[in-house]
């Protein structure tokens, strides 16, 4: 009985270490993809081989963006590897509600953020230039 909880417990250590030496490190990924996924290199070696391979995935299509997309890839990117366990929950949460509004409601919303967002980048540059004039 002893010889085979020891020979369990091997096991189970050589399954865990198999699984943490599939993971990819940043320095065998071919230079397309580090281009890809530049913004995350720092913390690469440290995400599970599971996210690190969804994110290759989707680092496929990045050399058929334009560069306006790789840009918008790029800081999508560094946006999402800041956010805190719990808010990448509610994102994801917020995709999934947002994938079930009928589409009409959903052009609407896009339109109203876009709007938003443009006013974002407005205020500044008229901020700074009502400064500028006084």
């Amino acid at each position: 009985m002893r010889a085979f909880i020891i020979s369990f417990l091997m096991l189970l250590c050589w399954a865990n270490a198999s699984a943490y030496a599939e993971a990819i490190s940043w320095r065998s990924l071919a230079p397309e993809q580090r281009e890809a996924l530049a913004p995350l290199d720092q913390q690469w070696d440290g995400l599970p081989e599971k996210q690190q391979n969804r994110l290759l995935e989707t680092a496929k299509r990045y050399p058929q963006l334009n560069h306006e997309q790789k840009e918008r890839f790029h800081n999508r990117l560094e946006k999402w590897s800041k956010l805190t366990p719990e808010q990448r929950t509610a994102a994801r949460e917020k995709y999934k509600a947002f994938q079930e509004v009928p589409d009409e409601q959903r052009k609407e919303v896009k339109q109203m953020v876009k709007q938003q967002q443009q006013k974002k980048v407005q205020q500044p540059a008229s901020d700074s230039s009502s400064f500028i004039q006084q």
